[in-house]
């Protein structure tokens, strides 16, 4: 078995989980369920609060039996609010999560994690996004997202689903190139072009000597890699092409 470690501690996920979730829940709780979401075009804010419920549940059932399950709820019961829902749903996953070690196997669909931790991570990755959608389309104040978290985030989304899930899609770009992604003290590079689709953390040195070099602050250059800010919300210093190819092909493989 092996185990892809991220740069944040498993505890620090589980607890974040945790505080998003319950974030998440009261954002929607306070918005209009009607409200179209800017970054799931045709998703209106209770479709999105129903799907992240449907998935702690799916994800539950997952890791008690072991595969992926046929059937889920994925819609709350008759009377019970979309707040209750998230709620209920966080609450055993946590419970799930947090009565086993992170590093005892569990199925999942990266194959160089396959862990309860796996599971920590992209839960709370998974709820992070939904909380921002849910507070952009409701026009509410945003909470932010913490520098930690931001940063396993990136390493995330670059290295599990621009490396692993764009190739399982058959997707690749169409130019070959390189892009570097630097925030705080952490470097990526991302490779892609018509024969190979690849993300790895680096040393600075090696990020600035990419195509093209994206640069921000942690939390804008999560939000930007997952689509919630705008291709101009940071730094490129290059001819733009390749950073312009990672944002487009990150849209494919996290859709």
């Amino acid at each position: 078995m092996s185990r892809e470690h991220g740069p944040v501690d498993q505890g620090r996920l589980l607890t974040a989980l945790g505080l998003e979730g319950r974030l998440l829940a009261e954002a929607v709780h306070a918005a209009p369920t009607e409200a179209p979401v800017p970054a799931c075009p045709g998703w209106s804010l209770g479709e999105v609060a129903r799907h992240v419920g449907s998935l702690y549940r799916l994800v539950r059932r997952r890791l008690t039996d072991g595969r992926s399950p046929d059937d889920w709820p994925r819609d709350p019961e008759p009377g019970q609010s979309l707040q209750d829902f998230l709620e209920t749903g966080l609450t055993e996953l946590l419970d799930e999560l947090a009565a086993h070690d992170p590093e005892e196997p569990a199925d999942t669909w990266w194959p160089a994690d396959r862990t309860y931790g796996f599971w920590r991570r992209r839960m709370l990755h998974e709820t992070v996004v939904h909380r921002v959608d849910v507070e952009q389309a409701a026009g509410a104040e945003p909470h932010g997202v913490p520098d930690d978290v931001a940063i396993d985030g990136v390493d995330e989304v670059l290295t599990l689903w621009f490396g692993q899930k764009l190739p399982m899609l058959g997707l690749t770009g169409t130019k070959a190139g390189s892009v570097g992604v630097r925030t705080g003290a952490h470097s990526w590079i991302a490779r892609a072009g018509p024969l190979t689709t690849e993300a790895w953390r680096c040393s600075a040195e090696e990020a600035e000597a990419a195509d093209d070099v994206v640069t921000a602050g942690p939390a804008q250059i999560y939000l930007w890699l997952w689509g919630r800010a705008s291709l101009t919300s940071v730094t490129v210093r290059g001819v733009h092409d390749q950073a312009a190819q990672l944002w487009a092909l990150l849209r494919l493989a996290t859709r």
